[in-house]
């Protein structure tokens, strides 16, 4: 079974097409126009081992919000697509990525039921000439569409980079974590027997 999906969304703000296989390599082809977002949507490509494509064009006369939160709904319905019905997947997902003093932790459960915790204080309003508070717009978005439970934490840091990109690095290995096949669960992982 192949589990990949290809989304293509189209606004007055935005026009995205994005692709992703689940049971990739970690390789990424990245142009979302926003250099900062390609830098971390590779991080969720190479530590989750999922092939992503990502070609994207956005208001950004305006500013990032309309990109960044558009490509956060896309990669969360192709997730949920590539997905399917979760047989025999693990579901939980979790990992802690420490970079120089940043640590951070990302758990996620393939519940069906969308939700976003995120506790992060950055020292600074952005990275890269990239305004941080687009990051949870981006994750609210994948958790929605995906419908994901997330929890994101910082455990602690003191530089933005090395903060969010302990974030990125962790989301990727818990959802690398979360879509594996489990060899001893062949149905739905749930008492419900749906996810």
């Amino acid at each position: 079974m192949t589990r990949a999906a290809s989304i293509e969304r189209k606004t007055n703000e935005t026009q995205i097409q994005l692709s992703l296989s689940l049971d990739g390599t970690g390789r990424a082809d990245l142009n979302s126009s926003i250099p900062f977002l390609d830098h971390m949507l590779d991080q969720i490509a190479r530590h989750g081992l999922i092939d992503l494509k990502v070609e994207a064009n956005g208001d950004r006369e305006i500013d990032d919000h309309h990109t960044v939160e558009d490509i956060g709904i896309c990669f969360g319905e192709a997730l949920r697509e590539a997905v399917g019905d979760k047989a025999g997947i693990v579901r939980y997902g979790h990992a802690y990525v420490p970079l120089d003093e940043a640590l951070s932790r990302v758990v996620l459960d393939f519940s069906g039921r969308p939700g976003l915790e995120y506790h992060i204080d950055f020292p600074k309003e952005t990275v890269g000439g990239f305004d941080i508070d687009l990051f949870k717009e981006f994750f609210q978005a994948v958790s929605n569409h995906a419908r994901i439970t997330l929890h994101i934490d910082n455990l602690r840091g003191g530089n933005n980079h090395h903060i969010i990109e302990t974030v990125f690095k962790a989301f990727g290995r818990a959802l690398r974590m979360a879509i594996e096949a489990d060899p001893r669960q062949s149905g739905i992982p749930s008492t419900k027997g749906a996810l």
